[in-house]
């Protein structure tokens, strides 16, 4: 069979990688991705063929993958996170959309989802993601910087809870500090604001801070940053953002409780 799966890998740690992606690494002669992704995945790599492509060659890796499987190797094409959030899916779709191979057609071709790296930070620190949220990255390699930040002000506008992916790059930081400006036209300095970097992984490091407080400085591209909405607000160590049951008749007239 001429199979393709590709595959969230979850964001790094090998327990929050799904069963479905387990079994379909299993069954696969083939992986195809970047090689840190690629090294994530560690014993479940064993006596199968490595395809390595560095970052921004993601063009090319897609292809690998489709050619492999055309050629009848049942092949795994790793995204970190969830494939389908600014992961391989897409890449993949955009080949057989506007430069299909006549044997591409034959392959069988299944995304299997991932834990994303948002879901993993925002566990870790309670429930920032409860309501309402958007995603939006920070990177104007594939889209222009007008169009981010209209989308950054909308979300703001909104009252959105806001997951800030590709925040910072060794060539770039600005945008950032301009999301945080952006955002502070509707949002208190107040605001909960969870940087988290290498989450699930070795070296992992979540900070709670503030979005008055929020400096880009430190970070990088394995750094996400989660901006609250109005309404987060921080209990104890958590950091949660309400849905509205405050106001049933099992929590109405109950004051809330201050953190620390």
């Amino acid at each position: 069979m001429q199979r393709l799966y590709i595959i969230g890998s979850g964001p790094g740690g090998l327990d929050y990688l799904s069963p479905a992606a387990r079994a379909a690494l299993e069954s696969c002669s083939d992986l195809v991705g970047h090689g840190l992704y690629l090294n994530l995945l560690g014993p479940l790599t064993e006596g199968k063929t490595r395809h390595k492509t560095p970052m921004g060659e993601e063009l090319a890796r897609a292809t690998i993958a489709l050619d492999l499987a055309a050629a009848g190797q049942t092949t795994a094409l790793i995204s970190s996170g969830d494939a389908g959030i600014y992961g391989m899916a897409t890449v993949v779709f955009e080949l057989l959309a506007r430069k299909p191979k006549p044997e591409w057609a034959a392959v069988e071709i299944e995304v299997i989802p991932g834990i994303s790296a948002m879901q993993a930070a925002a566990a870790r620190v309670g429930a920032p993601l409860a309501h309402d949220f958007c995603v939006i990255s920070l990177s104007d390699l594939l889209t222009d910087w007008d169009l981010i930040a209209r989308r950054i002000d909308l979300a703001g506008q909104g009252d959105f809870a806001v997951a800030l992916y590709n925040a910072v790059s060794n060539k770039r930081a600005w945008q950032l500090q301009e999301a945080r400006n952006i955002l502070l036209r509707y949002r208190q300095p107040e605001t909960p604001v969870i940087v988290a970097f290498n989450v699930t992984r070795k070296g992992e490091q979540l900070t709670v801070t503030t979005l008055g407080d929020l400096d880009p400085e430190p970070l990088n591209m394995l750094s996400l940053v989660l901006v609250g909405n109005s309404e987060t607000r921080r209990v104890g160590k958590w950091v949660y953002t309400p849905r509205g049951y405050h106001a049933k008749p099992e929590l109405a007239g109950h004051p809330l409780v201050v953190a620390d």
